[in-house]
């Protein structure tokens, strides 16, 4: 495709987009502009993009495919602003927005061809440095919208993520997202927050709040200006997800008052059989955690073997996290991969290199 791309927002998700445009589509010029100018010029100086838009407005103008890689109240601005310019005509918008109703609605106001988007993919890191051409391998790449020719010019041109698209309307994405994604971020945070309450009357809480707590509340370290405006804009379906949560919470409450051994049991053996019939290692609604924990005796130098073997093999970590040790106890490193593949290949080089136990989670 010989076609103008303009990228506004060259964080992880446009960064990342317009590396697998060039993978795919190398004749295709890219163009972007970002709010941060010294993330532009690191795009622009390492190749991410072909050109740096000295605006918002000229790029897009120049444009045959503007993609908003911003979050939600970014792109109904700029949703705005698109609307008050002089685009070109067969011109075709879209977004990477996990909310799709309110940016839908707010494209509809103007005259021009627009396609909701949502790449189901993220990272431990953000930023253009953070960019990984194979971030979006085998997420799903949702398409909202009534436009057919349109979303498949954009499948094909997002051919490069090796993404699996599927197209839903505006409604049951965040209907779906809301339950997924959302709902879950909204209760990882309200469990931390109680916990540090409950910090203030038990300072050892928080010590103890390693391990299994703060695992299951991994992804309440999100951003919180991202969530603040994914909440607002996907308002009312999380308020009646939240009512429903409520309901269930006040019915666990009355099986406890009343002692009721054998429905608390179901509660339990029912979220064990559904969680055990969910895909493995799959990417979906939240992004995926790979993450491989090694077990090390507590000396100096093991942080340094460990990491120096896996640098040996080329496989490149994306976090480390070292679980709390005891003098001659074993200890853990808990190593984090940016997908399956890279997971899978450390353990098998710790193991191959080394006499330590590591185990995939």
């Amino acid at each position: 495709m010989q076609e103008n791309i303009f990228i506004a927002g060259i964080g992880l998700i446009g960064a990342s987009l317009a590396l697998a445009i060039k993978q795919e589509q190398p004749q295709a010029t890219i163009c972007g502009w970002d709010q941060n100018l010294a993330s532009l010029a690191t795009a622009k100086e390492a190749g991410v993009v072909d050109l740096a838009s000295a605006n918002f407005a000229d790029g897009a103008m120049q444009a045959d495919v503007i993609i908003l890689a911003v979050p939600v109240a970014a792109a109904l601005t700029y949703l705005d602003e698109l609307g008050q310019l002089s685009l070109k005509a067969n011109v075709i918008v879209t977004d990477v927005c996990s909310t799709k109703q309110a940016v839908m609605a707010r494209a509809e106001r103007y005259n021009f061809t627009f396609v909701g988007g949502h790449p189901m993919a993220g990272s431990h890191k953000s930023g253009v440095l953070a960019r990984d051409v194979n971030l979006f391998e085998n997420a799903y790449f949702i398409f909202c919208g009534k436009n057919a020719p349109s979303i498949a010019h954009l499948q094909e041109l997002f051919k490069g993520t090796r993404a699996k698209y599927v197209e839903l309307s505006s409604q049951e994405h965040d209907e779906i997202t809301g339950m997924l994604s959302h709902l879950p971020h909204i209760i990882a945070a309200g469990l931390v927050n109680q916990a540090d309450e409950f910090s203030q009357e038990h300072p050892r809480a928080m010590q103890l709040a390693a391990g299994g707590f703060r695992d299951i509340t991994r992804i309440a370290s999100s951003d919180p200006t991202m969530w603040r405006d994914v909440l607002l804009s996907n308002r009312e379906i999380l308020l009646a997800q939240l009512a429903t949560w409520t309901k269930k919470m006040n019915t666990m409450r009355q099986l406890l008052l009343t002692e009721d051994a054998a429905a608390i049991y179901a509660f339990f053996e029912n979220a064990k059989d559904t969680r055990e019939s969910l895909p493995v290692h799959q990417k979906g609604a939240i992004p995926a955690f790979y993450d491989l924990f090694v077990d090390v005796p507590d000396q100096p130098g093991v942080i340094a073997e460990v990491t120096g073997i896996l640098a040996k093999a080329s496989v490149s970590l994306v976090n480390i996290k070292i679980h709390e040790t005891r003098e001659e106890i074993i200890g853990v490193l808990q190593l984090s991969f940016k997908n399956l593949e890279d997971v899978k290949r450390a353990q098998q080089t710790i193991l191959a290199h080394s006499s330590y136990h590591c185990r995939v989670k």
